[in-house]
């Protein structure tokens, strides 16, 4: 947990801090070692020459990464504008941006160090792999320029919601068992009914919980005898005297060292263990694009047809996760996870108040309900008529007029392209 809490936070500097390193000790010792085995072997390239491609490349490297990072991110911050601005980070702290501006900085960094090896003690010559390496950085930089260029093709919309609605299914595939496993209810009420011995509380600056790790917390349950309840859900952010945790029934108190390194904590939320973040990431894109400012119905269809399929892979696993027991059985950790319920409020309620006016994003919930009720099992299709039901008198609050209120009241998965042939109800 600490490796993937040290990356999060410091990777994208610690990364390009390596390629740095490892291309100035390689300027350094190269030409060395060349000198000592084979000194005759030299490149064909004059003393002049030699220096002036050095140069030339270092300066014309640094150019070229303040320009295309300048660019990059006065491109995020524009995207972010336009749909969230939780993505910017999840775009910066991309592996391609990180190795781009490593390759970038080793490129300048080389050129600048190796320089020092032409006419190296007076031999009148350039070491002929150290100028091959810094070719071989150029083209690796040219390469990576246009991976750059090709990820930030991320920004399109289209491949906005498609790329946050892979986290979403990646987060599902990951926590959620198969419908038919046997998952325990949850076992809250057990942990309640046992006194209460110790209570974690939240110190500091405002941190939002982004993983909880269980097995650790269910080890420390079982040695301890007793049981845990988690307070804070992941996803919440806790703020000074926030309780974290309780702990029940054990036979002494547990370090309090010990069950805060079971809980990561960070400045924002991540997909890690929160199936809910991707569905609000893309309400939020969805209601952005729905404000007078931006108006743009498409955008929030778009966004519904990602929000569909994650409600259709969760309506197909078993959300009763809540509870972990030891090897023998015994109930010791109590999570708290959001309910099918829950899952629809997130993302049905405020597309719904923000999009009421409009036909497109009317029609488009409508097929979405629609389709829901007819695939997901009979458990979960009470909740949907409920959401039918809030359709039905949003569309009738909203349209006066009853041709535009039997319009908006179809069923279309493209908003305003084929209804079908019945209207709901």
């Amino acid at each position: 947990m600490f490796h993937r809490k040290y990356k999060r936070e410091f990777g994208p500097w610690v990364i390009p801090a390596i390629y740095a390193a490892v291309a100035f000790a390689a300027a350094l010792t190269i030409p060395h070692i060349e000198g000592g085995i084979a000194p005759w072997f030299v490149s064909p390239v004059s003393v002049s020459s030699g220096q002036a491609i050095y140069s030339s490349i270092a300066s014309g490297m640094m150019a070229l990464t303040g320009i295309v990072f300048s660019l990059m991110f006065v491109m995020i911050q524009f995207s972010a504008t336009a749909y969230s601005p939780r993505l910017v980070l999840l775009i910066t702290r991309d592996p391609v941006t990180s190795h781009a501006l490593g390759i970038f900085t080793a490129t300048f960094v080389y050129a600048i160090a190796a320089i020092t090896g032409v006419d190296r003690s007076g031999s009148g010559g350039v070491p002929y792999f150290s100028i091959l390496l810094v070719f071989a950085l150029v083209l690796a930089s040219v390469g990576m320029f246009i991976a750059l260029i090709n990820r930030l093709g991320v920004l399109q919309i289209n491949r906005t919601l498609i790329f946050t609605g892979d986290q979403g299914r990646k987060v599902i595939t990951a926590m959620y068992p198969a419908l038919s496993s046997a998952v325990a209810a949850t076992g809250s009420d057990a942990v309640r009914a046992l006194p209460r011995k110790q209570t974690l509380i939240h110190h500091g600056r405002p941190r939002s919980i982004q993983a909880i790790d269980v097995r650790t917390l269910v080890q420390l349950a079982k040695m301890s005898g007793g049981m845990i309840e988690m307070v804070a859900a992941v996803g919440d952010t806790v703020v000074e005297l926030t309780p974290l945790l309780y702990v029940a029934g054990t036979r002494e108190p547990i370090a309090e060292e010990k069950l805060m390194k079971a809980i990561q904590v960070g400045g924002e939320r991540t997909f890690e263990q929160d199936p809910k973040y991707a569905i609000r990431l893309l309400v939020d894109i969805a209601i952005r694009a729905l404000s007078p400012a931006i108006n743009d119905p498409t955008t929030a269809v778009q966004a519904l047809d990602q929000i569909e399929d994650l409600l259709l892979r969760l309506s197909q696993r078993n959300l009763d996760i809540g509870t972990y027991r030891d090897s023998d059985g015994q109930l010791r950790l109590v999570v708290a996870y959001p309910t099918w319920d829950d899952l629809l409020r997130l993302a049905f309620a405020e597309i719904c108040f923000c999009g009421a006016a409009s036909v497109q994003v009317m029609r488009r919930m409508n097929a979405l309900v629609a389709d829901l009720t007819r695939a997901v099992p009979e458990e979960h299709r009470p909740a949907l008529g409920y959401w039918d039901a809030r359709l039905k008198a949003t569309i009738a609050r909203s349209f006066s007029d009853s041709e535009e209120r039997l319009e908006a009241s179809k069923e279309d998965r493209q908003g305003l392209g084929i209804p079908r042939q019945h209207s709901p109800g």
